[in-house]
C-alpha cells in the first residue's frame, strides 16, 4: 500500500470518487502538505483520522472553523461536509488515514452490531478534536500514528497491525462519544444540508458556465436569501467567493495534471477573461498560471497536491 499524496476526485455532488484502498483491505494512508493546496468541501462514506505532524491547519465542519495544530487530530464521521486549510503560512504536513469501518469487523459480526454500527449511525457525533492532553484521545492519537506508520513501512503482516491500531481508535471513539437522546437530527439541519449539497452539485456540473446566485438557487429551489444564508452558514463564505475558489482550485489542478493551454483551461474552469483569471490565481497562489504549472511538472508525474479532492 505505502503511503502516498491524496488525490481523491469527488462527483457532481461533492462526493469523492476514490475508492480508498481495496475491497479487501479498505484503507488509504496519506501524507499531505496543505501549504500547497487546501482540500475543498467534500464529503465521504469512509471514515477519516487526520493527524497534524507539522504546522497547524484550520478544519471547516458544519459552519465553524477550528484550528488544529501539530500532535491533535480530528476524527470525521461518515458523510460529513468538511473543508481544510493551511493555518499558517509554513507547510501544515498531515497523516491521514481514511477507511472503512468493516476494516474493523464485517456488518454480520459483533463488532459491527455491538460498536461500529452505533458509532456511524451517531448523528451526536459528527467528528471529535483530538489533543493528547486528554488521556483517551492520545491513546486514539497514538493508536492513528500506529496505523499509519504500519502502512508506510509495509512489514509482513501489517495489516493486522493496521487493523489492531484501528479497532482500538474505533472502541476508544465510540466509549467516549457524549451521549444523548437518540433523537434524528432537526428538519431544519436535514434541510439545511440537502440544500447546500444540491447547491454544490449544480455549482461543481456547470462550473465552466456562467453562475449567478439567482440560478443556484433556483436550482434548489430556495430564494436568494436561503442562498446566502446557507452558503453562510454552512461553508462561511458567500456562493459568488465559493464559485471563484472551486474554479482556481479546479484550474490549478488541471495546470499540473494536463497540457492543455493555459486559455483553454481557464474557459474550461469558467474563467472568460484571462487578464481576470491571471490576476486571481496570482492572488491566490502567489505566482502566474504558468510559473505555477512549470513548478508542479518539474516531475516525472504531475503531483496532486495536498489532498486535492476536487472533480474535473
Amino acid at each position: 500500500m505505502g503511503i502516498s499524496l491524496c488525490a481523491a476526485e469527488t462527483n457532481e455532488q461533492g462526493k469523492e470518487l476514490a475508492f480508498h484502498g481495496t475491497a479487501a483491505f479498505p484503507i488509504a494512508c496519506y501524507l499531505d502538505d496543505l501549504k500547497e493546496m487546501s482540500v475543498p468541501w467534500h464529503w465521504h462514506d469512509e471514515l477519516e483520522l487526520v493527524v497534524v505532524a507539522e504546522g497547524s491547519m484550520a478544519a471547516s465542519i458544519d459552519g465553524s472553523v477550528f484550528p488544529i495544530k501539530k500532535g491533535d487530530g480530528l476524527f470525521l464521521n461518515k458523510g460529513i461536509l468538511h473543508q481544510m486549510k493551511n493555518g499558517t503560512d509554513t507547510s501544515c504536513l498531515l497523516h491521514s488515514l481514511v477507511f472503512h469501518g468493516r476494516l474493523a469487523g464485517s456488518i454480520d459480526s459483533i463488532f459491527w452490531q455491538k460498536y461500529l454500527e452505533p458509532l456511524l449511525s451517531d448523528t451526536h457525533f459528527p467528528f471529535c478534536l483530538l489533543s493528547p492532553q486528554t488521556d483517551w484521545q492520545k491513546e486514539a492519537l497514538q493508536a492513528a500514528e500506529a496505523a499509519w506508520q504500519a502502512c508506510r513501512e509495509e512489514k509482513p503482516g501489517y495489516e493486522f497491525s493496521v487493523r489492531n491500531s484501528l479497532s482500538a481508535l474505533l472502541y476508544l471513539l465510540y466509549s467516549n462519544r457524549p451521549y444523548s437522546d437518540p433523537q434524528k437530527p432537526s428538519a431544519k439541519a436535514l434541510r439545511d444540508d440537502n440544500r447546500i449539497k444540491t447547491m454544490l452539485s449544480y455549482i461543481h456540473a456547470h462550473i465552466s458556465e456562467e453562475l449567478t446566485v439567482p440560478q443556484i438557487a433556483e436550482n434548489a429551489s430556495v430564494s436568494e436569501s436561503e442562498c446566502l444564508r446557507c452558503f453562510k452558514q454552512t461553508i462561511g463564505v458567500t456562493p459568488s467567493r465559493y464559485v471563484t475558489q472551486y474554479r482556481l482550485q479546479k484550474a490549478a489542478k488541471l495546470l499540473t495534471a494536463s497540457r492543455e493551454p493555459i486559455a483553454a483551461i481557464a474557459a474550461i474552469c469558467g474563467f472568460q477573461d484571462m487578464s481576470y483569471f491571471a490576476r486571481a490565481f496570482r492572488k491566490a497562489y502567489s505566482m502566474t498560471p504558468s510559473t505555477y504549472r512549470n513548478a508542479h511538472m518539474l516531475s516525472s508525474s504531475p503531483p496532486m497536491p495536498s489532498s486535492s479532492k476536487i472533480s474535473l
